[in-house]
């Protein structure tokens, strides 16, 4: 099941007088912040707070929200998780939340042959690397490059792929 309010960071404290929060942000581009007009401060979406201001320091986005302008109010969300919803996060095609690929079942483009679930994405800089638990219990690490990922269903809960030539040799 999707979520619809997705975790994007974390308060750790107060910035200057005037009751900005410092956010640790938990997305691949904290910029996105500077389009946003709501944060939550729940996963239901049933805190919102408005955001009227958006900075940086240090890479880490400086949060002006309404209706806190004084140190004192700004303390108490310290620690306080912070969401968006999944509409407001700006993706390009083909772009995905990470969450939505978990579980996904991994199969071969060309036979349809299945290979197992996406259990995680780890970031290595030039692209994303997917790893795949087989059912034989091992794990299994694929290159998230089109010339391997050919097709992602969120719907229909499939990846299909075409491995590079001797990705798998491993299999028995």
């Amino acid at each position: 099941m999707r979520k619809e309010y997705i975790e994007a960071g974390k308060i750790v404290t107060t910035h200057g007088i005037k009751g900005e929060v410092k956010l640790y942000p938990w997305c691949d581009d904290p910029e996105m912040f500077c389009d946003m007009d709501t944060i939550y401060l729940d996963a239901k979406g049933t805190k919102a707070m408005e955001l009227t201001g958006v900075r940086f320091a240090k890479n880490m986005p400086l949060l002006k929200l309404r209706g806190i302008d004084t140190v004192e109010e700004a303390a108490k969300l310290r620690d306080k998780i912070v969401y968006v919803h999944r509409d407001d996060i700006p993706m390009e095609e083909g772009e995905y939340l990470i969450q939505d690929l978990m579980g996904l079942q991994v199969v071969d483009a060309d036979d349809g042959k299945v290979y197992g679930k996406l259990t995680q994405v780890s970031p290595t800089g030039a692209n994303d690397v997917y790893h795949i638990l087989f059912a034989d219990g091992k794990e299994r690490l694929i290159p998230a490059i089109p010339q391997v990922v050919l097709e992602v269903d969120l719907e229909g809960g499939v990846m299909k792929i075409r491995p590079l030539e001797g990705l798998f040799d491993d299999e028995d």
